[in-house]
């Protein structure tokens, strides 16, 4: 059996340092094989830098997946293409920085991640379908089990392709919209799903963000800076147990409150 710990998009200063304090208890009491965790919000809300990376994975971190905001950070697109360990949707061009998909190992178990980004209200990117498609049968020939993040907006498009790729992957994971759906389930084939697994980062906000800059942008129509809230930090994510068949036995949500002190400017 292999445990995997997924952990939803990581918002600015006070989720990286809200996953910090809470990954040392996360692994005790679940010893997962692998972490993963969304990083595309990590820089102040937008994107992610070297710099953040290096953080994450220095907490053992095993691979870092990423959204529509993969490229908003430049210095970053270095680092995209040399490190291994972090993925941008597999679908966006083929010219564009980064990769899609990354392979990790433990204890001689081989884990593929797949970073998939939806096209149904969202920016450009080409067919998650399509993609998928061509990428599994590659990575299935190197890796024991493969857990696939898709970055999409629509639950309906984030349940169709979990029922796609239902018996092909151990785990399709939804992230993006920051609010954690009711929906994990086992499908019949094998494959674990979840529409979203939530957000890493201050709930005192609108999913992450200052919400008096949200609700005066809904008000009026006229632009406000989004910056990440603080206060009322938790962390969210999914743990899942993986068959030696390579098949989902089980998946568990949790949303857990955590207590972080943030710099001071």
């Amino acid at each position: 059996m292999t445990k995997l710990l997924f952990i939803g998009d990581i918002v600015g200063e006070s989720g990286r340092k809200a996953i910090a304090a809470a990954l040392p208890g996360l692994r005790e009491e679940h010893q997962p094989d692998f972490v993963i965790v969304n990083g595309e919000n990590a820089a102040g809300g937008i994107g992610i830098t070297e710099k953040i990376a290096r953080e994450l994975f220095a907490l053992q971190v095993d691979v870092i997946t990423l959204g529509n905001h993969s490229f908003r950070q430049r210095d970053v697109y270095s680092y995209l293409n040399s490190e291994q360990r972090i993925v941008r949707p597999i679908n966006y061009h083929k010219g564009n920085p980064g990769h899609g998909a990354a392979i990790v190992e433990n204890n001689g178990i081989r884990l593929g991640v797949i970073n998939l980004a939806g096209v149904v209200a969202m920016d450009q990117a080409g067919s998650p379908f399509d993609a998928i498609d061509q990428a599994l049968p590659e990575l299935d020939r190197q890796v024991d089990l493969v857990l696939v993040d898709f970055h999409a907006e629509t639950t309906s498009e984030k349940v169709a392709i979990g029922w796609y790729l239902d018996g092909r992957v151990a785990a399709v994971v939804g992230t993006h919209t920051h609010v954690p759906t009711a929906d994990a389930r086992i499908l019949p084939d094998g494959t674990a799903v979840i529409s979203d697994v939530g957000m890493t980062g201050s709930c005192a906000g609108v999913i992450g963000v200052v919400k008096e800059a949200v609700i005066t942008r809904m008000r009026t129509g006229m632009p406000a800076k989004f910056e990440p809230a603080t206060g009322d930090e938790h962390v969210m994510g999914v743990v899942i147990e993986v068959a030696c068949d390579g098949k989902a036995s089980s998946i568990e949500p949790f949303v857990m409150p955590v207590e972080i002190k943030l710099s001071v400017a």
